[in-house]
């Protein structure tokens, strides 16, 4: 049985995010808890945030060892614009530069590893 959390609408671009998700990918849960605790990007903090949902949501059923949880998937997908458009700033010879301040969506999931 799978546990599930996610973070959507996240203020991080995607391929800032996708290292901290590939760092966890496949490890024990307490292992994943100390790596993104320690880890200096900025999208570690956002997944730590989000693997102690998931804990969380595992800790709910009462069947589930907490202690055995794996991380069995991490993804980041790209979110929408924020405020859906392009904004503009001033950009060299008179022209226009766009800036595109983008989202991200983590999921997590977890589940309990096979003796």
């Amino acid at each position: 049985m799978e546990f599930q959390a996610s973070h959507r609408y996240a203020h991080i671009s995607a391929k800032k995010a996708r290292p901290s998700a590939d760092l966890i990918r496949g490890l024990a849960v307490g292992r994943a808890l100390d790596l993104l605790g320690t880890h200096p990007a900025r999208g570690s903090s956002l997944f730590l945030k989000v693997l102690r949902s998931a804990i969380a949501n595992a800790s709910q059923n009462e069947a589930v060892d907490v202690n055995n949880l794996i991380v069995s998937d991490a993804r980041v997908d790209s979110g929408p614009l924020i405020q859906g458009r392009v904004r503009i700033r001033p950009g060299p010879m008179g022209r226009a530069m766009p800036i595109r301040k983008r989202t991200s969506h983590l999921r997590i999931s977890v589940r309990e590893e096979q003796a």
